[in-house]
Order: structure tokens, then sequence, then C-alpha cells
């Protein structure tokens, strides 16, 4: 009995996606998320044109609303919509612009055209694309071209959680015209991707302060020379006198004993001052 009711709600959701990408088709719909919240079930639908899904005064979402009520039996359905940031790095618009520009052009330009998309899609900073038009283009027999541009997983973990892909179909003259589109965003976590950076950023940052706290105390002594000036005559003025005091050490260690040997000088000299007296006479 669970499984049933798992299984009733399941089928009731793909069938109310569905019906609204008819509704909304050639509106740039990426998503459609249903949840269930206290008041009722809400809608929600990621596109790259908000304003075509509102309508004037909203017109069009209060008939959306009526209808979901009507044909799916739902209590309170609330639509909100959100933007799309790059639509260039989400697969199912860039399938379904691939095949609006093929049923407008025709299958005569499908290689501009898987360029050009590709070329956008890089731009925009995707790691990797990959574009697959299956079908009769350009002559009577079926064939299918491979646009590829980049690093793309083709195995793996991150091939099936971290590559998003979409599909379409064009319908032309010559046929319908399969399109599948798979693109590796740029905020994919690798398990091979190393950085080595980390360690060298943070010496930079260090070096960096570093350098911005000198300047700063080069510019607070440039702003203050009065007291820089001051500070050097005070230093100047400190260090004349330990030279003086200095030299008057030193000149009072040197004079007792210059004084000590003038004395004994002139106590030699009385002897010899005596026995010349006495030869004279």
């Amino acid at each position: 009995m669970i499984e049933r009711g798992f299984i009733v709600q399941k089928t009731k959701e793909y069938y109310i996606k569905r019906y609204i990408e008819q509704k909304l088709s050639n509106v740039g719909v990426s998503h459609i998320r249903l949840k269930k919240i206290p008041l009722g079930e809400k809608i929600i639908i990621q596109t790259a044109k908000p304003s075509l899904i509102v309508g004037s005064k909203g017109s069009n979402i209060k008939e959306l609303t009526r209808t979901l009520k009507k044909e799916f039996q739902l209590e309170n359905p609330q639509i909100e919509i959100e933007e799309v940031k790059d639509i260039f790095l989400d697969p199912k618009i860039v399938a379904e612009r691939i095949a609006s520009s093929l049923e407008k052009f025709g299958s005569a330009r499908f290689k501009g055209v898987g360029h050009k998309m590709m070329e956008n899609v890089m731009k925009s900073g995707a790691l990797g694309v990959e574009i697959i038009l299956s079908g009769k283009i350009p002559g009577a027999r079926a064939k299918s071209w491979r646009f590829y541009n980049g690093y793309l997983k083709k195995c793996g973990d991150v091939s099936i959680e971290g590559v998003k892909r979409a599909q379409a179909a064009a319908l032309l003259k010559s046929g319908i015209i399969g399109i599948k589109v798979a693109i590796m965003p740029p905020d994919v976590e690798l398990p091979d991707r190393i950085n080595i950076k980390e360690a060298l950023d943070e010496k930079v940052e260090e070096i960096k302060a570093e350098k911005t706290e000198e300047k700063l105390k080069k510019k607070t002594i440039a702003k203050r020379p009065k007291k820089a000036k001051e500070a050097r005559e005070e230093k100047k003025e400190k260090i004349k006198g330990t030279v003086t005091e200095t030299i008057k050490e030193t000149m009072t260690e040197i004079a007792p004993a210059t004084e000590s040997k003038e004395e004994a000088a002139e106590a030699a000299a009385e002897p010899v001052a005596e026995e010349a007296k006495d030869e004279t006479s």
C-alpha cells in the first residue's frame, strides 16, 4: 500500500512537470521542482525569462494556478519563479536554444549554430562542453555530429553527479533532430585537483600586512616632523653628555699619575744640585 502511494505521487508529479513544460515551451524553463508545504503544494520554476512566465500583472501565473487546481486537483498550488544566473551553464536552456535556432535557420547552418553555442558555454566559465546533434543533417542519411571542447568527465562519480546533461528535439522538414548537451560547470570538485597555492597565499598575505604596517609608520612619522627632530636633538645631547663625562673621568684618573712623576723628578734632582754647590765652594 505504501509503495502504491509513492508511485501515484511520483506519476502525478511527472504529469504536472510535463504539463508545465508544454505550457511554457520556448520560454527558457530549466528545472521544475515540487515541494509539499503545510499550506499546500509549492512549484518552483527555474527560468531564464521570468517576466514572460509572470505576464502582465501576473495573469499567466493566475491562469496556470487555476488549471493546476482543476486538472490535477491541487488544493493550494503556490508557484515560485527563480531566475537562472548564467543561461549558458544550464544544459536544458542551451539545448532549447539550439533546437529553436535549427528550426529557424534550418539544417544548412547546423555547424555554425553548434560552434557558436559551444563558444558561448566556454566563455561563461565551463570546464568542458559536449553537443551531439543526431538526425538527417545535412543530407538524407542520418548522422550524428559531435561538438566538443574543454575537459569533460566520461566515467566515475563526477560524470554522474558533477556533469549536467539535457536533451531536446527540433522538428525540421527532413525529420526530427535529437540534441544532447553535457556541460561540466566551473564549481565541480574534482578528486585529482590539488591546491598548492594555499601556503604561498598565506605567506604573501603576511608580507603584504608587514609592508602596510611599515607604510603606516612612515606616514605617521612624515605627518609629525617636529617631534622627530626633537627626538633626534635629544639623542644628540645625550650622546654629547656621555662623551664629556667619559673625558672628565679619564682626566681625573690621569692627573694623580702625572703629579707623582713630577715629585719623583724633583727628589732626584735635589742631591745633584747639592754636590754641584760643594764643588764650587
